[in-house]
């Protein structure tokens, strides 16, 4: 009866973890490395993405490195749910792009023992906070906040700054784009 109470895995509780940061600080680096040490535990695991990234792949999450993983493709935060098949760790990767339900999702994952891994951009190109991700930064177990380096002085950098005239807040590009700038230099811009 004891034992009954408790998953085969010794799991018992899920919970958030959130990769954050700005263009370039690795945000994608780090989900897929997490993602790998899972794996290689045999956990099994899913990765989605929204079908609005598509800059280097269709079917995988890609990092500016180059390191890649198979994901599936969502349009909107509820068809995590739908594609979940009991994985142990769900993945999530650029979930400034996903709707406000994003954050119920994860609650829901977690909240079923599930380990849920979050990675996305704190901040739009004008410093302001992106989409969903303060909400989930709040509900979430663990925030690792990377950092790139300023392309200006050699500082951290935290901000991306928008190299181009468009003005809408999603414009999904990488170096054509944006540049990683400290807060001084990005003051300063």
């Amino acid at each position: 009866m004891f034992l009954e109470q408790f998953p085969v895995d010794g799991r018992t509780n899920g919970w958030i973890e959130v990769i954050c940061g700005s263009m370039f600080s690795g945000k994608t680096e780090e989900l897929i490395r997490r993602i790998r040490r899972a794996e290689f535990a045999n956990q099994a695991l899913i990765l989605f993405k929204p079908m609005l990234d598509n800059r280097y792949s269709e079917k995988h999450v890609v990092s500016h490195k180059g390191t890649s993983f198979e994901a599936v493709i969502v349009n909107e935060s509820k068809e995590i749910l739908s594609n979940w098949t009991n994985q142990k760790v769900v993945a999530i990767d650029e979930a400034q792009f996903f709707d406000p339900g994003i954050i119920s999702v994860c609650n829901e994952l977690a909240n079923k023992g599930v380990r849920v891994i979050v990675a996305g951009l704190d901040m739009d190109y004008q410093g302001v906070a992106f989409g969903p991700m303060p909400q989930l930064m709040a509900i979430s177990e663990y925030v690792t906040k990377v950092h790139a380096i300023c392309v200006s002085c050699g500082n951290l950098a935290h901000y991306s700054q928008r190299t181009v005239q468009q003005t809408e807040q999603v414009l999904v590009g990488a170096v054509e784009k944006y540049r990683p700038l400290c807060r001084t230099c990005y003051q300063q811009k």
